[in-house]
């Protein structure tokens, strides 16, 4: 169901009776959607009723067992036959608590939360009781959270920032947390004004989307002291503070299932965290050496990683102990993706590590900056280039408008040549005025050699770019009726990419 209360009340209540709940992406239709469902293993299904027609499309498809609960408003022409009527039964249950419930220690699971799915199908992560209590203890106490805050969660709560790192804050600590059901970027600073919210939360691109709007007066009568999420880009980090007057940017990396997160606790500008390298082994996370086209660890003689100097991108893990709530992987539903992600004979010989998937440097001080996430790093002209800081200058340049950068191959050429879909639904963007700007910006290699101008980016549901549709497609123009253009390098502009020049390009007949 789409973000309200009830949402919390329900899995909460759920876990009080020892029922594990699968957090499901509203967002989801079709395949995916009873992908995620399938391989919880849920023998039951609660939907909003704001959600009918998409549980009415793959109700043959989820089996005929599949006992189905609407929430909400509730219209028996548009569910599923079988489904029942959820509010009524709660509404005349005993309000007695169960006389027989098995306890649940903190090691137990409490419910499922899925990877975004931004370059395959979602993978079903699990989340212990200790994990939802650790996470949200910690954004209280490392960010000097108090019980009279007020939080302003615009996020999914299907999603861990959402539900755990926001949520949590009410269930544990008791602070007073607002729930819209979806972000709005022009009603944010009415409602944090309206509800008096003194801490946000953001994720992804909402950021970039504040900063894109017009100047409102809500802005300036916010009582807003500490913005708190993951994702900020360093390149509108200070534009962000100094336009909302935000006192603390409360940065941190780390994702669902990982036992590596960092907190970047002082606000350095464009850290997403630190790390004592005066006392490293007191966390045991490591940034090691990889090879950024494979993402395949780089090991010494011995076998062992190669720990990353300061300035070197390195994948970040974290050494695993299933004995410390703090260093446990508890992994996904499925164990072979569980095993994907854990390596072994990182740190010392024996050890298993639990390898992150996102590469991060690390400065002279211990501070971490994000780089990319595996396979956001391509290689052109012998030079490694960075989908992540492209995306950031490129959005910049245009007003923090929507950019996915990825690499796509050229027959007969090495490695990936840089690609860039742009945002443009009025199609009033002027590639060669933007090519000005990028010969002042980029190097030549990062410069991309080929755009492609579309109403509107794909996001995921957090706010990440998808890009996996677009690589697929590359720079074909028998595969999208969207604007491409070529970077012509002879002539110093981008031309339109028709299919003739795109045959002449598959031919080798064009210098790149």
């Amino acid at each position: 169901m789409e973000s309200r209360p009830e949402f919390v009340g329900l899995w909460l209540g759920m876990a009080k009776v020892g029922i594990e709940a699968a957090l499901i992406n509203f967002n989801l239709r079709l395949d995916s959607l009873v992908y995620c469902v399938t391989t919880s293993g849920a023998k039951a299904v609660i939907f909003g009723g704001e959600l009918a027609a998409a549980i009415s499309e793959v109700n043959g498809m989820l089996g005929k067992n599949m006992v189905k609960f609407c929430s909400g408003d509730f219209n028996p022409d548009s569910v599923p036959v079988e489904t029942k009527y959820l509010d009524p039964l709660l509404s005349t249950a005993s309000k007695s608590p169960p006389d027989q419930i098995e306890a649940k220690g903190l090691d137990d699971r409490l419910f499922y939360i899925y990877t975004s799915g931004t370059t395959g199908m979602p993978k079903a992560a699990i989340v212990v009781h200790s994990r939802y209590y650790r996470i949200a203890a910690f954004g209280y106490c490392a960010y000097r959270m108090r019980p009279e805050d007020i939080l302003y969660n615009c996020l999914p709560l299907y999603h861990s920032a959402g539900n755990i790192m926001g949520v949590g804050q009410c269930l544990i600590h008791g602070v007073t947390v607002v729930i819209r059901k979806k972000f709005s970027a022009s009603r944010f600073w009415d409602d944090c004004t309206k509800y008096k919210c003194t801490i946000i939360q953001y994720i992804g691109e909402i950021c970039r989307y504040l900063l894109n709007q017009p100047v409102r007066e809500a802005e300036a009568h916010h009582h807003v002291r500490l913005a708190l999420g993951n994702g900020l880009r360093p390149t509108i980090w200070e534009d962000f503070t100094r336009r909302f007057r935000i006192k603390q940017i409360g940065e941190f990396y780390g994702a669902t299932e990982c036992n590596c997160s960092i907190a970047n606790l002082d606000g350095k500008v464009g850290a997403c965290g630190f790390n004592s390298r005066i006392l490293p082994n007191v966390y045991p996370i490591r940034l090691v050496k990889v090879n950024e086209d494979t993402m395949e660890l780089i090991r010494d003689s011995s076998g062992l990683c190669i720990p990353c100097c300061p300035g070197e991108p390195g994948l970040l893990v974290g050494r695993i102990n299933q004995q410390d709530p703090l260093r446990r992987f508890d992994g996904y539903v499925n164990e072979s993706a569980t095993n994907k992600k854990i390596a072994c004979n990182v740190f010392q010989k024996g050890d298993r590590a639990y390898l992150s998937g996102d590469v991060l440097v690390m400065d002279e001080l211990g501070y971490m900056y994000f780089k990319d996430r595996s396979g956001d790093t391509f290689r052109w002209r012998g030079e490694n280039v960075s989908t992540t800081e492209v995306e950031g200058i490129l959005s910049h340049i245009l007003s923090q408008t929507d950019v996915a950068v990825y690499g796509v191959e050229v027959p007969g050429v090495e490695g990936k040549a840089g690609m860039a879909a742009i945002a443009d639904p009025k199609a009033k963007l002027s590639p060669n005025a933007l090519y000005q700007e990028l010969q002042k910006e980029l190097p030549p290699y990062a410069r991309p050699i080929f755009l492609r101008l579309l109403p509107q980016v794909d996001t995921t549901g957090t706010f990440k770019i998808q890009k996996t549709r677009l690589q697929r497609e590359g720079f074909d123009p028998h595969q999208t009726s969207d604007r491409l253009y070529f970077l012509d390098l002879k002539l110093g502009k981008y031309v339109p990419l028709n299919e003739c020049l795109f045959e002449r390009i598959r031919a080798r007949k064009v210098t790149l």
